[in-house]
């Protein structure tokens, strides 16, 4: 019998169950729903920046959705780029396991960020300042990535026993998720929402440069 819990500790420890052959479609949906969860979970906690109250419960249930959404579309859309590498490097043939762990990594980045969600709400309460709430959102989704990657690592050491080539593939996955990534969050935004504008899921003009606009919300936080 499945229970939401014990995949958790599963994912979190890499067990074998997790990323073994057998069963893939079933295991991928129940690592797609915890991910949708809990991405939920820190989504409507980013959007509670400014209350709960009134239209900002708009945002807090726009973020909710956004987040897990932010995070599959990401996924989906830098995997077949990832499968044409692996299939040029001659690793085709891993290419269901090297699935199962990529997605094993993207369920605990989720389970990562949402308990990381109590560290947002103490930031929210002690400052109002608005560029410092995107800025702060920003780090603990660098801290959560950053640690998913030592997951990712965990469940990708049997490749890259396998054969080295895959840790050039881990690392060429990175680059194009991260890539990937910034750009999404960039037209999925607002997430947080400033308090006092009508919360809105899509903002005019979403497709922009994202690298661009991240550097001025940096040097407009760091003033």
């Amino acid at each position: 019998m499945w229970t939401p819990f014990s995949q958790v500790d599963d994912v979190l420890r890499a067990r074998p169950s997790v990323i073994e052959a057998g069963r893939d479609a079933p295991r991928l949906l129940r690592l797609g729903l915890l991910l949708a969860i809990f991405g939920m979970l820190y989504g409507a906690v980013m959007g509670s920046y400014g209350g709960w109250g009134g239209e900002r419960l708009w945002q807090v249930a726009f973020s909710a959705v956004k987040v897990p959404l932010l995070l599959l579309a990401t996924f989906a859309l830098s995997l077949p780029s990832f499968f044409v590498l692996n299939t040029l490097a001659g690793l085709r043939g891993d290419f269901p396991r090297a699935l199962r762990a990529l997605a094993a990594a993207q369920c605990g980045l989720t389970i990562i960020l949402a308990s990381l969600a109590p560290l947002t709400v103490v930031w929210y309460i002690s400052f109002e300042d608005y560029a410092g709430a995107i800025l702060f959102n920003g780090v603990m989704f660098a801290a959560a990535t950053v640690l998913a990657q030592g997951l990712l690592r965990r469940c990708y050491r049997d490749l890259i026993a396998r054969s080295p080539r895959h840790r050039w593939m881990l690392r060429a996955w990175v680059i194009v998720y991260a890539f990937v990534g910034i750009q999404m969050a960039w037209v999925l935004r607002p997430f947080v929402g400033a308090p006092g504008v009508e919360p809105t899921f899509f903002r005019p003009g979403a497709w922009g440069n994202a690298y661009e606009a991240v550097w001025q919300v940096l040097l407009q936080a760091l003033r």
